[in-house]
């Protein structure tokens, strides 16, 4: 491919990104995207501004000659993580910054982007490389704008609706479980970092490394909402014999008595979702579960959840199909992809392939760092891009996370 029709694409790619953030916010008053309703939750306007900061700190203040920063106070505010960048804003107060404005944020965005095109021209493979770094990050945001303003809203006693014109896909008949028999052997796991736009792995995908999957079956699809309402009638958040040890110190803190965003009234259950309150379908898959509930209904039924070698075996032989952000479905339906529906977690520990190296500088702070005390998802759900299903892709969080899109698929041994 020639360059001029390489930075077209480009081109293409930084205007599809960042003009679909600010398509997900248009619901949204300056009110909503000022809120944060736990330290997980990042506000709305927040998302806004870090992903702007994301592009002017590596990338225009590297690389444009005389760029000038929109206010030097926002490598502060707008910092999330990245230690070598210098000190920034606790992340559990960012929903104390009412200043800067939302319309301050906006402009910044526009300023930035403006600044953005310049350097795209460059036509420079290493400030390529590192442009799609970012609008794969932003799209990440993507997912977490709607997973966190869905929490503000869901918390809301009012529970309003994200936006009461989504499409929803009709709850279909149940459907039975079945198993999935996979004979296993050996198996190369991962995929060869490759910065190009069709073809872009996250470094914690890499290396590609050889593994020997044992037989297992997985099921055919996620579990319903009705299979873990019988776990919950059985009683299951009352019995320590299904919990981890931690698990259920964890649930008898918390009071946790069902998955997040169902509600009990009058004997029935219903559930939030992004479209407002509605009575919890039952032939839908049970979604925000931590991994302490779902390898809890896991021991309950019998099975356990797959490895992520097992699952990356089964994903690599299965079609990318499913319903995604792009196609406006943001709520999870009975379809039996393994991609694209809900993200699924695993039994496996978030650490590093053999022969993992960080990338040198603060980038290389983007997940290395956190190779620790987090579980595996996998599979994407209806909240992400896209371009991000791929069977190598590697989800992570602490095992008491719920308020992303997760869900429960089982495994049993293959014997």
């Amino acid at each position: 491919m020639n360059l001029l029709k390489e930075q077209k694409k480009l081109k293409s790619f930084f205007s599809e990104v960042r003009n679909l953030t600010e398509a997900i916010v248009e619901p949204l008053s300056a009110e909503d995207m000022q809120v944060q309703t736990m330290a997980d939750v990042s506000p709305t306007k927040w998302h806004l501004a870090h992903t702007t900061w994301f592009f002017e700190t590596f990338l225009l203040k590297e690389y444009l000659p005389d760029y000038k920063e929109f206010n030097s106070h926002y490598n502060y505010l707008f910092n999330s993580y990245y230690n070598a960048v210098g000190n920034r804003h606790l992340r559990e107060e960012r929903g104390c910054l009412s200043r800067p404005c939302l319309e301050e944020v906006m402009n910044y965005r526009s300023y930035v982007d403006e600044a953005m095109q310049s350097l795209i021209d460059q036509q420079n493979v290493e400030i390529d490389s590192l442009i799609i770094i970012g609008l794969n990050h932003e799209q990440q945001h993507q997912e977490l704008i709607l997973t966190d303003i869905k929490h503000v809203l869901g918390t809301n006693p009012l529970r309003p609706a994200y936006s009461k014109g989504l499409k929803q896909v009709a709850s279909e008949e149940s459907t039975p479980l079945n198993w999935n028999y996979y004979p296993g052997g050996i198996f190369h796991m991962g995929h060869n970092y490759n910065s190009v736009i069709n073809d872009f792995t996250f470094d914690n995908e890499s290396p590609r490394h050889q593994v020997y999957v044992i037989p297992f079956q997985l099921a055919s699809r996620l579990v319903s909402n009705q299979e873990y309402q019988e776990f919950i009638d059985d009683g299951a958040y009352q019995n320590p014999e299904w919990w981890l040890s931690d698990a259920w110190n964890w649930i008898c803190r918390e009071s946790i008595t069902a998955p997040l965003y169902w509600f009990k009234e009058d004997g029935l259950w219903s559930r939030y979702g992004l479209g407002g309150l509605e009575r919890l379908q039952a032939n839908q898959p049970v979604s925000h579960v931590s991994f302490y509930e779902a390898d809890a209904y896991a021991r309950w039924a019998g099975a356990r959840l797959a490895a992520e070698t097992e699952w990356e075996f089964a994903a690599s032989q299965s079609k990318i199909e499913g319903n995604f952000l792009e196609d406006g479905y943001l709520e999870p339906n009975t379809n039996n992809s393994l991609f694209g529906n809900l993200w699924q977690w695993t039994a496996s520990p978030y650490i590093a392939y053999p022969g993992y190296k960080a990338d040198p500088g603060a980038l290389g702070e983007y997940n290395g760092k956190f190779m620790v005390n987090q579980m595996v998802l996998r599979g994407g759900s209806c909240l992400s891009s896209k371009s991000h299903l791929r069977s190598s892709y590697r989800n992570f969080f602490y095992p008491t996370a719920r308020w992303q899109a997760s869900g429960i698929r089982l495994a049993k041994d293959g014997y």
